[in-house]
């Protein structure tokens, strides 16, 4: 029982939660690892969970195991990409200077806007997944949109499509 009803969540919420991991980690292999190390730990407290709101749970494993990863081993340098083109590459290009610049963000404010804007949660919902105050996710939301500007204003009122 307590098998079927854990694989049925990975398999209906699966997809969505890699894409938060990638988001995260900005690759896919460290993605996979810390959406399994994730995983794991919800298994582990599946019964508890289970009632509640398990991808929230997930979620905020995810966000808190990838800052733990982060303190212990920050990410290389981000190399700068500037957009020199208009061809049909501009859509590559875009996907890859906000990575780029997500990367360069630290990992709480990297959280709190993959949060934002890629989970559509409100600063409220927000605060409640990573366990902060709702001040706390207005401060880092606020520095993290500085920063991003300063790294790619040419994506300014840019659509931009992340995989």
């Amino acid at each position: 029982m307590r098998d079927d009803d854990f694989r049925d969540f990975v398999r209906a919420r699966g997809t969505a939660l890699s894409r938060t991991a990638y988001l995260l980690t900005g690759d896919h292999h460290p993605a996979e690892d810390l959406l399994q190390t994730a995983l794991a730990r919800t298994y582990q407290h599946w019964p508890r969970v289970r009632d509640g709101d398990p991808e929230a749970y997930v979620r905020r494993a995810l966000h808190n195991t990838y800052v733990s990863w982060w303190r212990r081993q920050p990410p290389p340098p981000v190399a700068e990409i500037s957009p020199t083109t208009t061809d049909s590459t501009d859509a590559t290009l875009r996907r890859i200077t906000v990575l780029n610049a997500l990367r360069a963000l630290t990992p709480r404010q990297r959280a709190v806007i993959v949060l934002r804007y890629f989970e559509d949660l409100t600063e409220v919902q927000a605060a409640e997944v990573l366990g902060v105050t709702l001040g706390t996710v207005k401060r880092l939301h606020f520095d993290a949109l500085a920063r991003l500007r300063s790294l790619a204003p040419h994506l300014i009122d840019a659509e931009v499509t992340v995989p």
